[in-house]
């Protein structure tokens, strides 16, 4: 018995409204600690509780649910309602060795009447539904694909930058060039649509002096060798058409050292109008230059160790102003979706709340996902972002089906632990991806085994979230950390692996038609490397993470597969069909 471990939050995401009436409610536990939870609820304004009148408290009882077992916890769940939409609540906890407590929010002390008379619950005093944490509906049935623009296809060779290589000639690096434009994605809109793809996130488009636009000069144009304003509206009007949303990258933590506000504290030093704009330290400012991406003795703040990034002063009212104009400008004129923010962990929170209401009192149903590597609930328990890039998610799946650094149980529970930190709402809309522009790309990581990479997918696509899909990783494009895994996109057929794009496909398709069914916590278990995931009562997936094949005799109607063959999985294979 560990009553140590007992751990529950109120008004979290282990207590909160999940839809208008219903109030989802977590508990954690120490491992194998607790053979049973029952939930005692009712209205704060019942029966009073008292010594003389030893009349029960008017309450319900419900069992909740074990949802899993994470390294160190065991998670419990239920839902309840009540009519007047209030709310007080304690557990009943069943301990492995016999014993019983109540736990409620200021006490663990045996389950007896005496201590039931005198508890004092936890409450949820009202359900305001201005309160509930909501995310846009389309997001839980979107499969987005994330394109870095000058490397996805050349449409359009009268703006190519100077210097331009032809496509795909030489490896990617840091500083050259291939002519990816707004004209390439247009042209490639169909193959995309046909795809089974509802969402393209765009790596950043606006004016900036490198390759890879992170370094934004003019946050109000296009970048000239990508097109122009119009060929972007033509772009988004033409995705529209076909029923694909479009988020934009935006980097509202640091501009570009050739901004012109940054330019102007150059000249100028303290006497500029934008010297309160960056985070300056000293007058002039100056660094000591390694390389490009590293300097010492900077006198300013930049972001990781590059001068050529100074930090933006987001506390700055007029710096404020001018971020969340950038913000409107790009939904009133052009109605984009979503924004994906870059190094949004090192912005303070009182911007993003600003941006989030900016964003969506606009569009209502705007999805904003920041760039956080670790847990976020300190954007995602309140309105600043509806989700985050899911790397933890990313994390435990690379490690558990990719790298093996992991066995699959701990996979599993690394699983686990990242769900239990977010509201159902927000987990069904997290970014999920395996490879990004910033990491080494999935089927490297595999040492080319498709198999591998398949299957990590399938695990992927049947977990909640948005999944999202690296360009090329459907054509068995491969590549190391950055720059490698920034290269041409392949459009030869004859160089593609046709087999990969067709799998991905019919992923594609089972996730769209299965979508309700695929965005709910599943139960799982795991037996000599056998992974078996029942998604609700109507599918399940097996996914053989050991080193040898087994057999799955109650297999029937499967809907996708790899490596399944007389009802024998072969390691590195998955089924999902249809449940008995």
């Amino acid at each position: 018995m560990n009553l140590a471990a007992l751990y529950h939050r109120p008004d979290s995401e282990m207590a909160y409204l999940k839809t208008e009436t219903v109030f989802q409610i977590r508990l954690r536990t120490a491992k194998a600690d607790v053979s049973k939870v029952s939930l005692y609820y009712g209205d704060p304004y019942g029966n009073k509780i008292n010594e003389k009148d030893e009349s029960q408290w008017e309450y319900q009882e419900v069992a909740m649910t074990k949802l899993g077992t994470s390294e160190l916890y065991d998670y419990w769940q239920a839902e309840v309602s009540l009519p007047l939409k209030r709310l007080q609540y304690l557990f009943a906890i069943d301990f492995e060795d016999g014993s019983s407590y109540f736990y409620d929010d200021r006490h663990v002390w045996p389950a007896t009447k005496k201590h039931l008379l005198a508890s004092t619950c936890f409450r949820m005093p009202y359900f305001h539904e201005v309160d509930r944490r909501k995310a846009p509906a389309w997001v839980k049935d979107t499969v987005w694909y994330q394109i870095f623009p000058e490397r996805f296809a050349n449409g359009d060779k009268s703006n190519d930058p100077k210097g331009t290589l032809a496509w795909g000639s030489v490896p990617p690096s840091r500083t050259n060039y291939f002519g990816g434009d707004l004209q390439g994605v247009i042209d490639h809109l169909d193959y995309l649509k046909e795809l089974g793809i509802g969402g393209i996130y765009f790596c950043p488009l606006f004016t900036a002096g490198s390759n890879h636009k992170y370094d934004t000069i003019d946050y109000f144009n296009i970048d000239p060798a990508f097109g122009d304003k119009a060929k972007f509206k033509e772009l988004v009007d033409e995705a529209h058409k076909r029923g694909i949303k479009i988020m934009l990258d935006a980097v509202f933590n640091h501009m570009g050292d050739f901004a012109m506000q940054w330019q102007d504290v150059v000249k100028n030093g303290q006497a500029s109008r934008f010297s309160d704009w960056f985070h300056v330290k000293s007058f002039p400012v100056s660094y000591e230059e390694d390389d490009l991406e590293h300097a010492k003795n900077i006198s300013y703040d930049v972001f990781a160790n590059t001068p050529h990034m100074p930090k933006l002063n987001t506390a700055n009212p007029e710096v404020k102003a001018y971020l969340l104009e950038i913000a409107t400008y790009w939904i009133k004129q052009f109605d984009i979706d979503a924004w994906r923010l870059d190094v949004a962990n090192e912005v303070d929170h009182h911007f993003w709340k600003a941006f989030y209401e900016a964003t969506h009192a606009l569009k209502p149903d705007f999805y904003v996902v920041g760039e956080v590597w670790h847990s976020a609930q300190a954007w995602l328990a309140q309105e600043e972002f509806d989700a985050i890039m899911n790397y933890p998610f990313t994390e435990a799946i690379l490690d558990g089906v990719i790298l093996k650094k992991t066995k699959p149980k701990e996979m599993l529970a690394a699983l686990l632990d990242n769900l239990m930190k977010y509201r159902d709402q927000t987990n069904q809309v997290m970014l999920n991806s395996l490879d990004t522009h910033d990491t080494a790309r999935i089927l490297t990581l595999a040492k080319g085994k498709q198999d591998l990479v398949k299957q990590a997918l399938a695990l992927m696509f049947v977990l909640p979230g948005s999944p999202c899909l690296y360009y090329g990783t459907e054509v068995g494009m491969a590549g190391g950390n950055d720059p490698a895994c920034r290269a041409c996109m392949v459009w030869d057929q004859t160089k593609q692996d046709l087999e990969m794009l067709a799998f991905t496909k019919k992923l594609i398709a089972l996730r769209k038609k299965y979508a309700s069914h695929l965005n709910q916590v599943p139960s799982w278990s795991e037996q000599a490397g056998l992974v078996t995931l029942n998604l609700d009562q109507k599918l399940r997936a097996s996914f053989n993470l050991g080193q040898k094949a087994v057999a799955l005799p109650k297999v029937s109607q499967p809907l996708l597969a790899n490596g399944l063959s007389d009802k024998q999985l072969r390691a590195g294979g998955f089924v999902i069909s249809l449940a008995d």
